[in-house]
């Protein structure tokens, strides 16, 4: 292979290099939004362009929190189903017990 096309080979992967890892850096600071904003950013963006990148990993280290096993969850509050009233999370410490289900539906 003649040296000119090992640079333009080389120009060509650095290339790639950065604009892979610039949208990574992207969707990683996307991910870290809160889920209105996300879901506007990412209704934009195209399906292939997920399957290239490192989506799972990425949502994976965003949304990893600091919590540690045993650790309180944090106090939160919530409408009733009914939306008469609000229920808070501290208010049911140590009455009854609390089952968290947390899930995604994006």
């Amino acid at each position: 292979m003649k040296r000119a096309t090992k640079k333009r080979l080389a120009i060509a992967a650095g290339a790639f290099g950065a604009v892979y890892a610039a949208l990574s850096g992207f969707f990683l600071w996307a991910m870290s939004q809160p889920p209105e904003k996300f879901g506007r950013i990412m209704a934009r963006v195209p399906m292939p362009l997920m399957a290239v990148l490192p989506f799972e990993p990425l949502w994976n280290i965003a949304r990893a929190g600091a919590l540690e096993v045993g650790d309180l969850a944090p106090d939160f509050e919530l409408p009733t189903y009914d939306k008469r009233a609000t229920v808070r999370l501290s208010d049911a410490r140590g009455k009854s017990p609390v089952v968290l289900v947390f899930g995604s539906y994006t």
